[in-house]
């Protein structure tokens, strides 16, 4: 075969394209052979090349054999035909970042000041010398002093340069740290190739084309190619063309495969004749890139975005982001933006925004408050007071007064607003992130590792995760003995024994093999599916050898195969033989394939009659024992088609898969991991219920489940069926009722004989109950194509990085890299740390604003100057906000943290205990500011340095204030790394060098800004005397946390915990609505836009009462074509909504928002409303009542659609149409309303 496959090419060298180098085909060809579908695509390949095989000749490749795999053909090929990589989209610079960070509200508004500070300082009216400008401008005189001026200003300045590259850098980091991540995904991404004979797994990167590629059931297909042989073959194309249904693919009647699709079914090879930039996937993304490019594009941009947004959307809930995973469109705003639903931002972030901007709005209260007391202050003490006239000369002067208010005003703002809040969260975040890698976590999406926290139940799949997915066959029945361990060849008879290991042998895919153990001694090593394995090596226990039959039959000669999937439970491969009679083997379930036998092979080889009653025996003293000690029962059948009968119609399975003959049932044995039934136990004392779910048998599901410690002796727990499942959660109907599932899911341990949509629907199911007072928080594992729904149904969704597809990796948040349910235990640990991390953070940041801004307040207010200076303000500022969150981000986990119950989706970030410490810090550390500040000057018996003038040189009194204040936050940081009462602070601290280097930096940093910082800082030396009270003041913070911690908190009723999360049903219908465009729902643009959205309110209301009135008066009942309330009923079934293709040339079109996984189809009795608005869409006659827009001109006509939206928010589907009245014939008009239009609260009045 190989060297036959050069043999086209002398004929076509002739003719071969000018780029084609020397190959039969160029880069262009193939790209146009590509954009071709189905029959178009086989005749093209027919007129140009003649069939596949010529092909494959012309790209100099064997359909066997595959490349040679030398380096100079690799390199020559990606030369010629390019690589399989897509570019990624350029990373920001760093001068980008830096223009971003100073975008910032509060940097502007003193960058402003401090440049207005700077002018004015140098300029000066001539006559103010002699002219007398009241008491408070008395220091000007003194020149040495006015000279230094211009100071203040630069400091603030320079300062404000030092917060933004901070920010800046920041940024860089956490961007470059998610470039890392993408990459790392990338590489661990392989893919079968046959190379030189061989077949080996390559980086989906090293990919060319001309390469053969082994594709099965779950793979992301990485490159564009013509299918050479495939079996039973279906492919999810949705993600290009938004048609939900699986394509067959077979060689004479489609064989085109596309990149970025998925593989549901079947296996098979396929001829890779486009990669990278080249595909139809990379086309697309070039397009995407191109668009870019053109700022004046970007609104049709985005519309075209969403439209494909609209298109990516697969149906039944597996369609995950569109991008192959080797698309390293970095940056955590891509991944966010990539088509999910939408998702609120995470319920931590939540908090926090919500937090953040009701503190900024204190803050803003009170630094307008200081300006104007200060700016009163001073009018009444001038003019009032001194009685002085304002004169034309001293107006700078007294411009220059008020600049300065207005500076102090400022960094009371500065210091009140936590802009160190989202930075914190990101470091730790990103923290968490790098250091769970260790941990075998690799997480996809940064919110899913805070989010693991609050977990409150996981669903996980047994095999792979609960156990150790190598599976050996340990008990076997077969010749009507039952074998507690493989038996000796010469037990079995021989035709029995042929039959079992042909039909083993060639019934299996044949990518599944055991390979020679890595080390001398250890294990075999299972390549591919692991139950196939484990029959494989029961073939090598008989002392028989699988490969020599696969050799003698290769995958080519198979007649047909019924590939595995979840719901035959089994799989069956024809062989034509040469009489021309076939054999069918078979190999599934066992109680699903016996139901299937007609016969039984007895000891002496020959087959007798197997009946019901026979079947029952076996169930009882075979599968029954072997699933109780926790074995996966398999049995292996075949059946005869003789000859004479003709050809059986190989599509009719039903027919086909039944009066089979029982070769024999085998008990497989996956013994559990050793280290699971201890993460069991943490998992529960942590209040995380564990639930395993499962495809096999109950009685193997309950064993495993019992060795793990899921079920525990004595506990009334349930374990069901999946069938004894749907039964209970389903009313007469047929219809799934959330109530029924909340009598179940609270006892429900194991669900085994699931279907994926089981499932999904139990994740659905308590993730939607209301049974508990907090909303359940779900993590699922899966590894299979069919778990997708449920993976992105889930809060956090596990994939297999080892056994997992593809499909089930995209669909994921996390990835386990090593296949274990004690790294999902580390998940717990880090989510709750985070959230741990950013608590302390808050604790600490929170006193310091307390403090800082009283004391500026009030200082100004009694002295008319604060206290705390612009530029030290920043520094405080600088250490509270990047240094704390950095040093008290960055927390390792402890196992203690798994000994609390989940703190749940509401429970407000600042518990009543963090209140009361930071209300008593903040009373200590006030207390020990205004001693300092009113008789500082007595106690240390030095100048006081209130009421100094304007331009007056620091003062040692003021030094001492700014000194103990930052010692206290020092010693504070150190209290703050307890949240939760405990005594001793100092535990572990040596564990987290970066707290420790961050304390003592900031110590360094703080005693060269005292002693040398001079006038841009306010100060001036201090003895060492002054240091050491400094020094014990701030010290005395320790002592206070102690005293503090020895007050229960159930004492101080009062103090009200605060940060609580916006819950989704608290946000109203019309927000939701407005909030369309949006990925995620943004907390504080909620905040802020209340305002506007009350007015629109209003007149909503109003103008809907009309409407609803007149649509009465024409007798026409407003829920025609609107959702009936009554028919939300809850139905989980994923693959019923149509998917509408919505072409430019109509935009009257309402448009259904996309339905995700996750949405309700519609049952039978609203079918029609739901679908209103697809009969616009599609051509073909439909029953709904949608009275058809006349064609009069109608003011309606003017609303435009709604945009588009790629959000997945609606649990309901709401039904885009609303009733007018059409003016001029009195017919009600269905029209689309938009967004912004005031009509969109129709529902909610109705």
């Amino acid at each position: 075969m190989a060297n036959n496959s050069y043999s086209g090419l002398k004929h076509s060298r002739g003719h071969a394209n000018h780029d084609a180098g020397d190959f039969g085909c160029s880069l262009k060809d193939l790209r146009t052979l590509m954009e071709l579908r189905g029959a178009e695509g086989i005749t093209k390949i027919e007129e140009t090349y003649g069939d596949v095989n010529t092909l494959c000749s012309r790209l100099k490749t064997s359909p066997v054999d595959g490349l040679s795999g030398q380096p100079a053909d690799i390199e020559k090929r990606q030369e010629i035909f390019g690589q399989n990589y897509i570019p990624p989209k350029k990373a920001k610079t760093f001068l980008q970042l830096v223009w971003e960070a100073l975008q910032d509200v509060t940097l502007i508004i003193l960058e402003v000041a401090a440049i207005v500070s700077l002018g004015l300082s140098f300029y000066k009216p001539p006559e103010a010398e002699n002219v007398d400008c009241g008491k408070a401008a008395g220091g000007v005189e003194d020149e040495g002093e006015a000279e230094a001026g211009w100071i203040e200003g630069a400091a603030i300045l320079l300062s404000v340069v030092c917060v933004v590259l901070v920010t800046a850098f920041n940024d860089w980091s956490k961007e470059k740290q998610f470039r890392g991540l993408q990459s790392r995904i990338e590489q661990e991404q392989k893919f079968t190739v046959v190379r030189g004979g061989q077949v080996i797994q390559i980086p989906v990167a090293d990919i060319v084309v001309g390469d053969i590629a082994q594709i099965k059931y779950g793979d992301l297909l990485p490159a564009d190619g013509i299918l050479i042989q495939g079996n039973d073959l279906k492919i999810d194309e949705s993600s290009l063309t938004g048609e939900s249904d699986h394509v067959k693919k077979t060689q004479d009647k489609d064989p085109m495969l596309l990149s970025g699709t998925h593989v549901m079914e079947g296996s098979g090879k396929m001829l890779v004749t486009a990669v990278g930039v080249n595909s139809q996937t990379g086309i697309i993304f070039t397009l995407l890139g191109a668009a870019e490019d053109d700022d004046d594009d970007e609104e049709s941009k985005k519309k075209e975005e969403k439209k494909k947004d609209k298109k990516t959307k697969a149906q039944d809930g597996a369609a995950m982001e569109m991008q192959p995973l080797n698309t390293d469109e970095g940056a955590e705003e891509e991944k966010k933006k990539a088509n999910l639903p939408k998702k609120e931002k995470s319920v931590l972030q939540g908090k926090l925004t919500k937090l953040a901007v009701q503190i900024g709005k204190a803050g803003l209260f009170m630094s307008a408050v200081t300006v104007i007391i200060l700016v009163a202050l001073f009018a009444v003490d001038t003019f009032w007071i001194q009685g002085l006239p304002w004169v034309k000369e001293c107006t700078p002067i007294y411009i220059q007064f008020f600049v300065k208010f207005f500076i102090i005003g400022v960094t009371v703002l500065v210091v009140a607003v936590p802009e160190g809040l989202p930075l914190a969260v990101t470091i730790s975040l990103a923290y968490s992130v790098k250091k769970m890698m260790k941990d075998n976590n690799l997480v996809r999406h940064l919110d899913a590792c805070e989010t693991m926290g609050n977990a409150t139940a996981i669903c996980s799949d047994k095999t792979g995760t609960l156990t150790m997915n190598r599976m050996t066959v340990v008990q076997v029945h077969v010749a009507e003995k039952h074998h507690r361990r493989v038996p000796e060849p010469e037990i079995i008879p021989p035709t029995t024994m042929d039959k079992l290991v042909l039909g083993i042998s060639v019934n299996s895919a044949y990518t599944t093999k055991i390979m020679s153990p890595e080390k001398e001694g250890g294990l075999p090593r299972q390549v591919g599916n692991k139950t196939e394995c484990a029959l494989l090596g029961f073939v090598l226990d008989l002392k028989k050898d699988y490969q020599a039959i696969r050799n003698e039959i290769p995958e080519e000669a198979l007649y047909k195969v019924y590939t595995f999937n979840s719901v035959r439970k089994s799989m069956s491969t024809v062989l034509k033989n040469a009489d021309g009679s076939y054999t069918m083997f078979s190999k599934g379930a066992s109680e699903i394939l016996l139901k299937k036998c007609y016969k039984i092979l007895t000891a002496s080889g020959e087959a007798r009659v197997f009946r019901p009653r026979d079947r029952d025996d076996m169930v009882k003293k075979v599968i029954e024992p072997m699933a109780s000690e926790g074995l996966r029962t398999i049995c292996v059948a075949y059946r005869d088609f003789p000859a004479a009968d003709g050809e059986p119609d190989w599509d009719n399975e039903t027919e086909i898969l039944t009066s089979l003959t029982c070769i024999c049932v085998v008990g497989i044995e996956d013994p559990v991991r050793p280290e699971v039934p201890d993460a069991i136990k943490r998992c529960q004392r942590a209040g995380i219920t564990v639930r395993m779910v499962t495809g096999d048998n109950i009685n193997t599901a309950r064993a495993i489940a019992a060795k793990c410690g899921i079920l525990q002796p004595g506990d009334d727990f349930i374990c069901l069926e999946g069938k004894e499942f749907n039964r209970r959660i389903r009313n007469e109907k047929g219809e799934i009722e959330q109530e029924r599932i909340d009598k179940i899911w609270p006892k429900l341990r194991v669900l085994a004989r699931s279907s994926p949509t089981d499932k999904h629907t139990l994740v659905k199911g308590i993730i939607d109950s209301t049974v508990t007072e907090q909303r359940q928080v779900v993590a699922v594992t899966g590894d299979g194509t069919n778990d997708g729904p449920a993976l992105k149904k889930a809060d956090v969704g596990f994939a297999m990085g080892i056994a997992g597809t593809d499909v089930a990796k995209e669909a994921s948040d996390i990835i386990l890299t090593d296949d274990n349910f004690s790294s999902i235990v580390k998940a717990v640990m880090w989510g709750r740390n985070v959230y741990d991390s950013i608590s302390k953070f808050l604790q600490f940041q929170l006193t310091v604003n307390v403090v800082a801004v009283i004391v500026a307040f009030t200082g100004a207010c009694i002295t008319q100057d604060s206290p705390l200076k612009a530029v030290q303000m920043l520094w405080v500022n600088l250490i509270m906000d990047t240094f704390a969150s950095l040093a008290l981000a960055t927390e390792p986990p402890t196992y203690s943290l798994l000994l609390r119950k989940p703190y749940g989706r509401n429970k407000p970030l600042i518990s009543r205990t963090m209140m009361k410490n930071i209300f008593g810090h903040a009373v200590y550390q006030l207390t020990i500011i205004f001693t300092l500040l009113f008789v500082g000057e007595k106690i240390f018996d030095i100048d006081s340095g209130r009421n100094a003038p304007l331009h007056s040189p620091p003062s040692e009194h003021y030094t001492i204030v700014f000194n103990t204040f930052v010692m206290m936050q020092l010693f504070n940081e150190i209290n703050a790394r307890k949240i939760h009462g405990e005594r001793n602070v100092f535990d572990g601290i040596f564990n987290n060098m970066i707290f420790c280097s961050i304390v003592f930096g900031t110590f360094a940093i703080q005693i060269v800004i005292v002693q040398f910082g001079g006038k841009p800082f306010s100060c001036v030396g201090l003895t060492i005397d002054q240091w050491l009270w400094c020094i014990f003041l701030g010290f005395g913070c320790l002592l206070w946390g102690q005293i503090i911690s020895s007050i229960p908190t159930s004492w101080l009723k009062f103090l009200k915990p605060a940060g609580h999360g916006t819950q989704k049903d608290e946000i109203p219908e019309e927000e939701l609505e407005d909030m369309e465009d949006l990925d995620e729902i943004d907390h504080a643009e909620r905040e802020l836009r209340r305002g506007q959205i009350l007015w629109f309110r209003g007149l909503n209301r109003i103008q809907t009462q009309i409407r609803v009135v007149n649509a009465f008066r024409s007798s026409l009942c407003p829920y025609d074509g609107l959702e009936k309330p009554e028919s939300r009923t809850s139905i989980h079934n994923f693959m019923t909504h149509p998917e509408f293709r919505i072409e430019d040339s109509e935009p009257h079109i309402p448009l259904i928002d996309d339905t995700d996984a996750e949405d309700d189809a519609p049952t039978k009795r609203n079918n029609n409303n739901a679908n209103a608005s697809a009969t616009t869409a599609s051509p073909s006659p439909s029953p709904t009542p949608t009275p058809t827009p006349t064609p009069t001109p109608t003011p309606v006509a003017t609303t435009p659609p709604p945009p588009p939206s790629p959000n997945q928010n609606n649990n309901a589907v709401e039904s885009g149409l609303h009733f007018f009245l059409d003016a001029n014939s009195g017919k009600p008009q269905a029209s689309p309303s938009a967004p912004a239009s005031p009509l969109h609260s129709l529902e909610t009045s109705l």
